[in-house]
């Protein structure tokens, strides 16, 4: 048996590679380049061809584009209404700041448990905990797979809950052969560099709802509007503007739109290329009944964010710890994606408590999420790969 890195073996690779790296291109400088030129380089008029573009990618209506994808999310619960004595139910399987935004708003942010095989929010959990303070649902495209809208959309509409769908890890996902981003009442995207479109930061909600399309812009630019038909004291003088509700400078820059609008033209082969990858990883790993693989939705054409390695403790003689230690001394590097939200400890201090969603606290043990994204070459396939199976062939019962 081949001694592991982490107890002196030779690596399987030499230079490290770690879950996500943004791919950025001359023509992507480029236009960076061009647009730092202009006059107008925050708000200008590349953040309005944009906003076109989301339109055209996402089949949405509306498109508002923001600093960053928390931003986004803050602005979504801001104009669905959310306030004190709401609660909004979230799936407890994200980044922080998908139950954040609800927080923001004075809202109670209740979790809810995930598919054991999916990951994704689980529609039976959700029905479960709806209570007349309940007013709507920010659930998240969790690995890049489209949530199970038929099934989350019944509930809305039984219940008048406003949907909220987080995609950060979505972008180009289709649902039932319908681009994510014109489905729920409000879609929010990241383009943190991780992702598979990036503007170094940024983010985006769409909506087909005029009126919170109109919201969604004047909170985006602290509450203020020269829209004379929101104003209390109209004026056409050319100068005047009027803050008429609390809002925040949440606006992108115009070379960050730049670099976005680059890099969508490249979202089809980026998408390509991940799919590629997924089905390498998928093909290696479903013959080892050391590793449970992600299962996919029929109805999701997804464009995969993470790959999450899930271990089946039955069959290993390690903890998730040391898999992850061993992993990481090959130079595949690997990262956990998430800690269920409630169990940091922040969210402790509120009084949630361990045991709320035993299917996603089972799911945080046993998971990792190993390299996934446009740069990986053939090779760094393969090596990932190897890893894995070096490490499995190692501790396997």
């Amino acid at each position: 048996m081949e001694k592991l890195a982490i107890f002196g073996g030779c690596p399987v690779r030499e230079k490290p590679i770690f879950y996500g790296r943004q791919c950025i291109e001359q023509d992507d400088i480029d236009a960076v380049v061009e647009t730092l030129k202009n006059d107008l380089i925050t708000c200008g008029p590349r953040v309005e061809e944009l906003e076109k573009k989301l339109c055209e990618v996402t089949g949405a209506k509306y498109a508002v584009v923001v600093a960053n994808g928390t931003a986004a999310l803050h602005l979504a619960a801001l104009a669905a209404g959310f306030g004190p004595g709401d609660e909004v139910i979230v799936s407890a399987i994200t980044f922080a700041a998908s139950a954040n935004c609800v927080l923001y708003c004075g809202a109670r942010p209740v979790f809810a448990d995930i598919r054991p095989d999916t990951y994704n929010i689980d529609p039976e959990a959700v029905r479960k905990l709806i209570t007349p303070r309940t007013k709507g649902i920010v659930a998240v495209d969790f690995t890049g797979q489209a949530v199970e809208h038929d099934a989350l959309h019944e509930i809305c509409r039984k219940h008048n809950l406003t949907f909220i769908e987080d995609a950060a890890h979505a972008i180009g996902t289709k649902y039932r052969g319908q681009p994510i981003g014109s489905i729920a009442d409000m879609t929010c995207f990241s383009f943190h560099p991780v992702k598979t479109v990036t503007g170094g930061e940024g983010g985006a909600i769409t909506t087909n709802d005029e009126v919170l399309y109109r919201r969604l812009m004047r909170v985006r630019t602290h509450g203020i509007t020269r829209n004379q038909e929101e104003m209390v004291h109209p004026d056409d003088a050319k100068w005047y503007n009027e803050q008429v509700e609390l809002g925040y400078n949440y606006r992108m820059t115009d070379f960050q739109a730049a670099l976005l609008l680059s890099q969508l033209n490249k979202l089809p082969k980026f998408s390509a290329r991940r799919k590629a990858i997924v089905k390498k990883y998928d093909e290696a790993f479903s013959q080892m009944p050391e590793i449970v693989v992600q299962r996919e939705l029929p109805e999701s054409d997804t464009t995969r964010h993470l790959y999450i390695l899930r271990l089946n403790p039955e069959r290993l003689n390690c903890s998730r710890r040391e898999f992850f230690d061993a992993l990481y001394a090959e130079n595949t590097c690997p990262q956990v994606h998430y800690l269920p939200v409630y169990r940091h400890s922040y969210y402790e201090k509120l009084g949630y408590e361990k045991g709320l969603c035993p299917t996603a606290e089972k799911y945080y043990e046993e998971a990792m999420s190993i390299p996934l994204y446009y740069g990986l070459t053939d090779e760094d396939v393969e090596d990932v790969i190897m890893a894995v199976k070096k490490v499995v062939q190692f501790y396997r019962k």
